[in-house]
């Protein structure tokens, strides 16, 4: 009967010692999880100021000073608009609202003055250049009386035959046809038609 007595004690003993075990260890450990950390602060320990982040260091209960009640009266003071409309604008004497023309002294300039104009530059848009003479010779007439006027053009060694609006060498077109001359149109370099005179051979 002694040994049950003796069995029920320890057992007694080792309940009350888990519980004991339980309740540190959930003390200790349930601030890691939850972040929070429950150790009082005592009084003599001083408090630390908070941070610019805002947040107080753990471990620290911050205390945040009372906001000041607002007023929220929505009743018209007539006095404090009195005492505003009493105020008068004091300044250095000129008036910011009124345009005025200050006396500034402008600097005159002495020797000549660099401006982009130049007098003596010639004024409208650049001259363009000459297109190249047509190296086309005219030295004869091809038609009979009665057709179509016809000429006879040469370039070095060719000769070509060409009524008005036909284009010699691919690339000189027939303008006009007259008795002593012929006006031919480069049309490579879009230039005004050139007067190539009868030559006698």
């Amino acid at each position: 009967m002694k040994l049950g007595a003796e069995n029920r004690k320890t057992v007694a003993w080792a309940l009350g010692l888990g519980v004991v075990a339980i309740l540190v260890v959930s003390y200790e450990v349930v601030p890691l999880f939850t972040g929070t950390d429950v150790t009082p602060v005592s009084a003599s320990q001083p408090t630390a100021p908070l941070s610019r982040t805002g947040s107080a260091p753990r471990g620290r209960v911050v205390q945040k000073k009372p906001r000041a009640s607002e007023n929220l009266d929505p009743t018209l003071h007539l006095q404090l608009l009195a005492s505003s409309e009493q105020t008068k604008y004091a300044g250095l004497g000129r008036n910011i609202f009124v345009s005025q023309a200050e006396d500034v002294v402008i600097p005159k300039v002495v020797g000549k003055v660099n401006t982009d104009h130049d007098p003596e530059a010639p004024k409208g848009p650049p001259p363009v250049a000459p297109p190249p003479p047509i190296p086309l010779k005219f030295f004869g007439f091809a038609s009979r009386p009665g057709e179509p006027k016809r000429i006879f053009l040469s370039k070095d060694q060719d000769v070509f035959i060409a009524g008005e609006g036909e284009i010699v060498d691919r690339r000189y077109k027939v303008v006009r046809i007259s008795p002593t001359s012929v006006e031919i149109q480069d049309l490579v370099n879009s230039g005004p038609p050139q007067n190539i005179q009868l030559t006698q051979s």
